[in-house]
């Protein structure tokens, strides 16, 4: 029987770019009637990916909702981004999800690609299925498959079908549950067939080892396989469910989602074996309305996308969110990719948009009293800068609205305002985020921009201590400017920054002009005799005079500033760049080239060790300059399939000597 539920059920498809989610989630609509013709991403047609950006690339650059209804059951599909950059949006709505479907290649070798996804659904306790697309393109076996896939998830592989052959070509598939044979229609549901007799022994195998995997968490089942009787058919469908919803096992289902091949009968397995809403809200630890993410649509305004969990949600509801802010729930809409239909009342379990709840933030809870915590998602590092200003001046106001909507929107995206380097800083994940984002700014907001690669942080310190006077005089009728200095300057360790002093003796400059001194002094600090602020000096005034009609606290900064600038010039002033301390997290055959890289960008390798609870993976410890950082999320990704990250800290400041210190002494090297 399928699991009772009050509300729609929600099902996310995740897994690696390029595996066919979208498609699936066409298949779902177009199988159960909820579209008249499937959608194609290939062709602009789909429901999902209907934003230029994604039909540019032909991949999902953010989320996609659908619903459709099987069998009297709703359900919600929530299909999320595969490639790493674009990967955040979904992971709010992940967490919300009653089960997930990991979309994978039929190719054994890259099996691999599935990891991340079958590791972040096993931390959050998403219960989960596999779904291998394309499976008439299949050229390896459906067993080497699952053998490549097992070392990635904790929890068995339990395969639920065996396919049928003709020839290389797969046409159909046999059920080990119900022993039933089918054969795919393209667009049409399977057709039941008769279990082909040189299956029928692989058949009878193949269902005993399921059996087995089931009767690891069934006694009564064991006693039957070692009296070496046959369980009835409820038994089994009732076990196999709830493998799957206490993530006990990990079933695994094949067909093709362009061609509909397997899709009905996985939506009959989403039907029985989909947890009802109620588990889900209990694995977040709240009810209300859970607020995954938050969209800005010139059509309707603001819309907070939230799942509804406990009690229904009208429209006019007054709500509390997370964080204590009191709000109030608009117009409430159901969506079916970029449609909107209004709704009067939203029940348990069900998907909408609301829109005026402007205090509702991703990952919080809206609720009529007391709303649960937030819930933090786990987020791919955002690596990638780019300094950014308007094309047009006058759009630079415009620029700080836009760019805020588009943070709220996207968990991985942030900016700020560098002001040592007079720089507006956009971050994300990879080039290709940020590339789409400066789209979508221009697309939606009007506004266009020019970017280019942030300033790296130069620095300049020196080398040898020194002793300098600075001496300022003005005379141009009236009171004049006089004031004059001495100062001993001399390096500090690195990290310690500045430091002022002073041992005046007799009054040789008076007291109200020694702050002005220091301010002098740290104006020179600004800019070194190469160009580059000036770290980890201390200076001391020692000596000086004054004039009682001439000298004032500006005439005592300018000969700070005079002194400190010819004393950074003549104590050996040299360069420093900042070095970053980088952590790479990279699949094992793939380590040895992350490791060149490394090298190859003037890194330090600190060490190395397997990645702890992963198959086959490694965490790669080294220092690298952080002019070398810029690029080398795409260098590492096309190292090791897609799949190799990085995370990078500031460590230290490290002294660059030889050609490469001349070339950015004297602008000649642009920051890479």
């Amino acid at each position: 029987m399928p699991e009772k539920s009050t509300g729609a059920r929600m099902v996310a498809l995740v897994g690696p770019g390029g595996a066919g989610k979208t498609s699936l989630a066409e298949a779902l609509l177009f199988a159960s009637g909820a579209v008249d013709r499937q959608g194609s991403v290939d062709a602009g047609t789909s429901v999902g990916d209907a934003s230029p950006e994604a039909q540019a690339r032909r991949g999902s650059t953010e989320i996609n909702l659908t619903r459709f209804e099987f069998l009297g059951d709703q359900f919600v599909v929530l299909d999320c981004p595969g490639s790493v950059g674009f990967s955040a949006d979904g992971a709010l709505g992940i967490s919300a999800t009653d089960m997930a479907i990991v979309v994978v290649d039929p190719d054994p070798d890259r099996a691999l690609l599935a990891e991340p996804a079958l590791r972040q659904l096993e931390a959050l306790g998403v219960p989960h299925a596999i779904f291998v697309n394309k499976i008439d393109q299949a050229r390896g076996s459906i067993r080497a498959l699952l053998e490549a896939l097992q070392p990635m998830s904790s929890s068995p592989l339990i395969a639920r079908q065996i396919p049928i052959r003709e020839g290389e070509k797969i046409t159909g598939f046999v059920d080990l549950a119900l022993e039933r044979a089918f054969h795919y229609r393209p667009g049409k549901p399977s057709e039941r067939t008769e279990i082909p007799a040189d299956l029928a022994e692989r058949e009878a195998n193949e269902r005993f080892h399921m059996l087995e995997q089931l009767a690891d968490h069934d006694d009564a089942l064991l006693e039957q396989l070692l009296m070496d009787e046959k369980p009835d058919l409820p038994t089994v469908l009732a076990d196999l469910a709830r493998e799957t919803r206490e993530n006990l096992g990990v079933p695994v289902f094949f067909g093709s989602a362009l061609n509909g091949f397997g899709v009905r009968r996985l939506m009959k397995a989403l039907r029985h074996e989909a947890p009802a809403p109620d588990t889900a809200a209990e694995r977040l630890g709240a009810t209300g309305a859970f607020v995954f993410k938050v969209s800005n649509s010139s059509q309707v305004g603001r819309l907070a996308l939230a799942r509804v969990f406990g009690s229904s949600l009208s429209e006019g509801a007054e709500l509390k969110t997370s964080s204590g802010a009191s709000t109030r729930a608009g117009t409430l809409f159901s969506l079916q990719g970029e449609k909107t239909a209004k709704l009067v009342k939203a029940e348990p379990g069900d998907v909408v948009a609301i829109a005026k709840a402007d205090a509702a933030r991703p990952g919080e809870w809206l609720n009529a009293s007391k709303a649960g915590a937030a819930v933090k998602p786990d987020l791919p590092a955002s690596n990638y800068a780019l300094a950014i200003h308007t094309s047009d001046r006058k759009d630079d106001v415009r620029l700080s609205t836009a760019l805020q909507k588009l943070v709220e929107e996207d968990p991985s995206l942030s900016w700020e305002q560098d002001e040592a380097q007079h720089e507006t800083r956009l971050k994300g994940i990879s080039d290709e985020h940020l590339k789409v984002t400066l789209a979508k700014l221009k697309r939606r907001y009007g506004v266009a921009v020019d970017s280019k690669q942030p300033t790296i942080g130069f620095k300049e310190s020196i080398r040898r201590s020194v002793t300098q006077r600075g001496r300022h005089k003005k005379q141009s009728g009236g009171h004049g400017q006089f004031g004059d200095v001495v100062i001993e300057v001399r390096p500090l360790a690195r990290g310690e920054g500045f430091r002022f002093d002073e041992r005046i003796h007799g009054g040789a400059v008076p007291k109200q002009y020694i702050p002005a001194v220091e301010q002098g002094v740290r104006d020179a600090m600004m800019k070194g005799p190469q160009g580059y602020p000036v770290v980890d000096v201390a200076v001391t005034l020692t000596d000086g005079s004054y004039h009682s009609v001439d000298s004032s606290e500006l005439a005592f900064r300018t000969a700070g500033r005079i002194a400190m600038s010819e004393a950074l010039a003549a104590a050996s002033p040299h360069l420093l760049e900042p070095v970053h301390h980088v952590t790479v997290l990279t699949p094992s055959h793939a380590t040895s080239r992350v490791t060149s890289a490394i090298s190859s960008r003037r890194g330090q390798m600190l060490g190395m060790e397997p990645r702890e609870g992963w198959s086959r993976w490694d965490v790669v410890e080294a220092l690298m300059p952080e002019a070398e950082l810029q690029g080398l999320d795409a260098e590492l990704r096309s190292l090791s399939q897609g799949l190799a990250t990085f995370t990078a800290e500031f460590d230290h400041l490290a002294e660059l000597n030889g050609k490469r210190a001349d070339q950015v002494a004297h602008k000649e090297l642009e920051p890479a």
